[in-house]
């Protein structure tokens, strides 16, 4: 074969291929009710509305799914075309992605069973001496282990509670505003649940971002629609504004 068919060759491969801006983006996320759930076995949410609506404000698709944190975020890290959302923006993560915009907002702290009446917090060295579960690869993971807090690692936020209604545990991390939700997602009183501690180092933004290796004309593309959204009346009412 000469190198001027072999040329053609090439051409003709390059202009078949999917251009990589046609390619479907991969859009992460775990378990957080009430801003990530699944509905008729699709990803929704609040955040997740928020999400959508960039989307199609910038003119591109995304495939949705819902992962344990720790893998999200693996993906999100690795996969060029991967999106992630409501991850929280730490100086240690800052360099590896592209941050769209905030899509949720947290004000996380200790919950337990209310029954368990014997659980007293009235500062953060209160809570050293309970069984803590918290997701792997969360932002309480970090904060509370530099806190020196000891703790049980779990997959999602729905196995954290797992084992605090099994009394496995004594205490999760979580916003009093979505307790009531979990609790109903458990099928359980909507009251079962009750917040005891505002943690302050675990009030944060949740952001939509990006693979850092994710084209700049795609990037700019969801930074303008971010900033179109940003200006809605659904959009202050998520992010409390």
């Amino acid at each position: 074969m000469t190198n001027a068919v072999v040329g053609r060759l090439l051409l003709f491969i390059l202009l078949i291929s999917p251009l990589p801006l046609q390619a479907k983006l991969q859009v992460v996320t775990e378990l957080s009710p009430p801003n990530q759930t699944i509905e008729n076995h699709q990803v929704a949410g609040s955040s997740t509305d928020l999400v959508k609506a960039i989307l199609k404000a910038a003119e591109l698709e995304g495939q949705f799914s819902i992962y344990p944190w720790a893998r999200a975020f693996k993906l999100a890290q690795h996969d060029k075309y991967t999106l992630i959302y409501s991850i929280a923006k730490t100086p240690a993560r800052e360099d590896s992605f592209h941050w769209i915009g905030p899509v949720a907002v947290f004000h996380l702290g200790f919950v337990t069973n209310r029954y368990r009446e014997d659980i007293k917090i009235q500062s953060l060295e209160d809570a050293k001496q309970y069984k803590i579960a918290v997701q792997r690869g969360d932002i309480a993971e970090g904060t509370l282990k530099a806190l020196g807090f000891n703790f049980v690692q779990t997959s999602d936020i729905e196995k954290s509670y797992e084992l605090l209604v099994a009394n496995r545990v004594d205490l999760v991390i979580d916003d009093p505003r979505y307790i009531k939700t979990m609790a109903t997602e458990l099928n359980l009183p909507a009251d079962h649940f009750t917040f005891l501690y505002d943690v302050e180092a675990l009030s944060v933004k949740g952001y939509l971002a990006t693979n850092n290796q994710l084209p700049a004309d795609i990037v700019e593309r969801l930074r303008i629609a971010f900033a179109k959204v940003s200006k809605t009346e659904t959009y202050r009412k998520v992010l409390e504004l």
